[in-house]
């Protein structure tokens, strides 16, 4: 242990010999937070000087000592509670017994530390630099703290010293991350202002919220290496989800006409600043309508999302301005490949595509059929242009064995990608309902895997099975909830809107 945590042993000692309880278990009767007190209390002067204290009422808070200065016969103490900080004013005599002050001159100027959860109550009033604070008349102990916190300063130039923002740091230690930088809080409250925005979203349009299986006996409705584990009590492997779309799917034959879940999905994929192997998607599924019904409500949706979220629809995201306002625009991935390479691959069989991979230096295996090389094509030379929203659209029927072939274009199917600075946001269908057509998508797909493919779709027999009942024309979509929260927050990574993102475990 560090010199600094043998000392707050030591306190913790002392504080115990003088009959408090550090960890006392009772609770504590909170009854306002700072940020009210700072937004409610009011102080006027009178004509003759006297001060008439509006909202002069006794409050009860409690929060971190976050900072703490002596004066004189006094002590000034900053608290920080969940809403933010506010003073604290203490004055030796309120806490003095008869001549006994040993409760202030040992416990409190003494034996708290930065980072000690207390209880306090008092008054408002305002100090002599104008800064509402809180006259302290009772303190309490709530919860000791023995590891220090960072405590970044600023010097006169306004350059701060000792900040935690090491990156590895701060997301194995969020915990500390969140209590030491507040602008970290305001991203994950935005985040949840965002989710909430798109299930009420959902729900006023009559959406029904469901939960599906994590552990699913085919990792089905995706082309991504699952993670797999053992099912001890049927003894059979199973596998956390790649995605939900196939249950969902089974609920439309089901006789519901519009699903959605927040899904948690696992990907044993690579880790960078747009990828994390456990994320969050939300996933819906409507009978009756395609895919252009679904960019229509797409838009819609995310238009509110950024209102509700950042109250605009102009949003600064790093150095370039994005705006969410609807309409989209409305792009074919073959019309995209042309624009940016200059090549028109539309017309091109699996040995041409490879060709024109080899043209523009990008590399290829045998694994790799038609879809997954205009896919590397698309992803390499054209999606990163796609700054502003934009639906990416019409794609070749090799690269989505879950999607309806196209009404009018031979070879097409009826997908869209929203595209929002340069990375994918969103993937939707007009769902394939054809079980007929969805079991030779699956031979398919399993012969990919025959040739290496690890990413290819297994062969889902229930869900054809399904699908055989019958389901009506549907229209589908995943909305990536971590890379939309990255663009509504304005955060270059996705582990800053992650609480916890997956990390190589520490040696202790």
């Amino acid at each position: 242990m560090s010199d600094q945590e043998l000392v707050r042993r030591e306190n913790l000692q002392k504080i115990k010999d003088l009959g408090i309880d550090p960890f006392p278990p009772e609770a504590y009767p909170v009854n306002v937070t700072a940020a009210e007190i700072l937004a409610n209390y009011k102080e006027e002067v009178l004509e003759d000087g006297a001060k008439n204290r509006l909202n002069y009422q006794e409050v009860c808070v409690a929060g971190r000592v976050m900072a703490q200065r002596e004066a004189g016969k006094a002590m000034f103490m900053n608290l920080q509670d969940s809403s933010g900080k506010i003073q604290l004013y203490l004055r030796r005599d309120d806490f003095c017994q008869g001549d006994d002050c040993t409760f202030f001159d040992v416990f409190i100027k003494k034996l708290l530390d930065i980072g000690d959860f207390i209880g306090v109550k008092g008054y408002t009033f305002t100090t002599r630099t104008g800064e509402t604070s809180i006259h302290v008349q009772a303190l309490k102990l709530l919860a000791k703290s023995l590891r220090p916190l960072p405590t970044p300063k600023k010097d006169a130039e306004g350059n701060v010293h000792d900040a935690f923002t090491d990156p590895e740091l701060r997301y194995r230690m969020r915990y500390v991350d969140l209590v030491v930088n507040p602008e970290v809080k305001e991203t994950f409250l935005k985040r949840t202002k965002m989710v909430n925005s798109l299930r009420n979203f959902l729900n006023g349009q009559g959406a029904f919220e469901v939960d599906t299986p994590v552990l699913q006996p085919i990792p089905g409705g995706a082309a991504a290496r699952p993670f797999s584990t053992h099912h001890n009590a049927l003894d059979v492997p199973f596998y956390l989800r790649i995605a939900n779309e196939l249950y969902l799917k089974r609920l439309i034959v089901g006789g519901f006409d519009w699903v959605y879940e927040f899904s948690r999905n696992f990907r044993n994929e690579g880790m960078d600043r747009t990828h994390n192997p456990e994320f969050t998607i939300l996933e819906f599924y409507v009978a009756y309508k395609d895919y252009f019904w679904m960019m229509d409500t797409t838009e819609k949706m995310l238009e509110r999302a950024a209102l509700d979220t950042c109250g605009t629809t102009e949003l600064t995201v790093g150095e370039t301005n994005i705006s969410f306002k609807a309409p989209f625009k409305r792009v074919t991935i073959f019309e995209a490949i042309r624009e940016h390479t200059g090549i028109d691959v539309s017309e091109m069989d699996e040995a041409a595509l490879r060709e024109v991979c080899k043209k523009l230096h990008l590399e290829t295996d045998g694994s790799m059929g038609k879809g997954k090389l205009i896919d590397e094509i698309f992803g390499e030379k054209a999606e990163g242009h796609y700054i502003q929203p934009t639906f990416i659209m019409d794609y070749p029927v090799e690269m989505s064995p879950l999607t309806k072939k196209h009404r009018s274009k031979p070879g097409l199917v009826e997908r869209f990608e929203l595209m929002v600075n340069g990375k994918e946001v969103a993937n939707a269908y007009t769902e394939l309902n054809d079980p007929i057509d969805q079991r030779e998508r699956f031979g398919e797909q399993a012969r990919l895997m025959e040739r290496g493919d690890d990413e290819a779709m297994f062969i889902d027999h229930d869900f054809l099975r399904a699908l055989e009942y019958g389901m009506p024309p549907t229209s589908g979509i995943g909305i990536g909830i971590d890379r939309l929260a990255m663009l509504l927050t304005n955060q270059a990574s996705i582990q800053e809107v992650l609480f916890f993102p997956q990390m190589r475990p520490e040696v202790f």
